[in-house]
């Protein structure tokens, strides 16, 4: 696996400020781009998927798929959204097809991507979210890659509050 070649971490104070920092992530989103969420149940990893897929241009409603694994949305690009919270064994996902999901040449987010890592792709972003107060959230993003290098450094660079930035 690709070594972390960039890191960046953010500070919200709100659900509507989280979501704000995911749709200026899912601007700088391209094909192919895939982003491994964790964190504790609440934390926020749905709010996020919520403001990355107005990002990539999706208007809709984005709820987890907690009960179906993935959802598909269309924007500029499609959107896969996966939740592993119900997988207890990575290799249940060959049945959903999951390669094509995560090798695809939409954007594809995926929560609870700890439950599967051996499944992941080496080119990712990954995002932990940890509770910072009642409703503040701290953002770990690591770029494993060139491509989520550039992403990162991007959304670093354009979005107010980015700490602790350790170059390559």
């Amino acid at each position: 696996m690709k070594s972390v070649t960039d890191s960046a971490s953010f500070r919200t104070a709100s659900p509507e400020e989280s979501r704000a920092l995911g749709r200026a992530l899912g601007e700088l989103l391209g094909p192919g781009s895939f982003v491994a969420l964790t964190g504790e149940l609440g934390a926020g990893k749905t709010v996020l998927v919520q403001g990355i897929a107005r990002g990539v241009g999706f208007e809709g409603y984005v709820t987890s798929p907690s009960f179906v694994v993935i959802n598909e949305y269309r924007g500029r690009l499609p959107i896969y959204h996966v939740d592993l919270y119900r997988i207890s064994d990575p290799a249940s996902l060959l049945d959903l097809g999951y390669r094509e999901v995560f090798w695809s040449d939409g954007v594809t987010l995926v929560e609870w991507a700890d439950r599967a890592l051996e499944l992941l792709p080496e080119t990712r972003l990954d995002v932990s979210i940890e509770f910072a107060g009642s409703e503040a959230r701290v953002l770990r993003l690591a770029a494993r890659g060139d491509s989520a290098s550039r992403i990162l450094a991007s959304l670093a660079s354009a979005w107010p509050g980015g700490e602790g930035r350790c170059g390559s």
